[in-house]
């Protein structure tokens, strides 16, 4: 631990086998032969950082570098970085709600918490004991694809509604993963790869001063402590 912040964890995991790394919404989950697991939650400015063998001297605030047989990697100002026992992952993963990219995941789980809810599904879709892995930028681009708008209380959800909540959210994760960034629009609508997409060009709704659809303005308003952006005239 560079940083010295998980220097009694390090000494500790140094020299164990690595077993498996899974991540449930938000959460990273390292786990190690004969230890406690390594939790971490990167937050918003938590980054990890790839070396080949040797690493380079450890840039910014190192939290913690893990060196394998060919391959390093830092991890720099994590939210969250600490062991876990069994009990308390236990206890972390039933807070945490059903992750859409998880074949294990159960989407019924979401359903009730929704159906049930007077809140605005804004603001349900950002609470990650509902759907895990959705952030600010998702709910937005969700919503709109769907034309639903952010203030609709979650019992006024359909359940065809919701279904398409879920299969658009695991459709644009797997996307997110397989390019490593954010994209909404479509395939079919954009003159080129989605790899090439520029900043601009990869969203349909969030930060836009207009609506790519109707051409009307956006609205952006704070809820559920992040702004959301919808159009009132496709999002009824």
């Amino acid at each position: 631990s560079p940083q010295g912040r998980f220097q009694a964890e390090a000494q500790l995991l140094s020299g164990r086998e690595f077993l498996q790394a899974e991540a449930y919404g938000k959460h990273l989950i390292y786990r190690f032969a004969d230890s406690d697991a390594m939790h971490v939650h990167l937050g918003l400015y938590g980054k990890f950082r790839l070396h080949k063998n040797p690493p380079p001297e450890p840039r910014g605030a190192v939290r913690v570098r893990m060196i394998g047989n060919q391959r390093s990697f830092d991890l720099n100002g994590p939210n969250q970085c600490h062991l876990i026992s069994k009990q308390e992952l236990t206890a972390l993963l039933s807070r945490i709600g059903p992750d859409p990219l998880r074949k294990d995941a159960d989407p019924e789980r979401a359903w009730r918490r929704i159906h049930r809810s007077r809140s605005p599904i804004g603001a349900l879709l950002l609470d990650q004991s509902v759907i895990a892995g959705l952030g600010n930028i998702y709910r937005a681009e969700i919503l709109h694809i769907l034309a639903i708008h952010p203030e609709r209380a979650g019992s006024q959800i359909s359940r065809r509604e919701f279904d398409e909540i879920w299969q658009l959210s695991k459709r644009l994760l797997k996307i997110g993963v397989q390019y490593n960034r954010i994209i909404t629009v479509d395939r079919d609508e954009v003159s080129k790869p989605l790899s090439r997409l520029t900043s601009g060009e990869r969203l349909q709704i969030y930060k836009k001063p207009t609506c790519g659809r109707c051409a009307a303005d956006v609205f952006y308003w704070e809820l559920g402590n992040r702004t959301v952006y919808a159009c009132d005239n496709c999002q009824t």
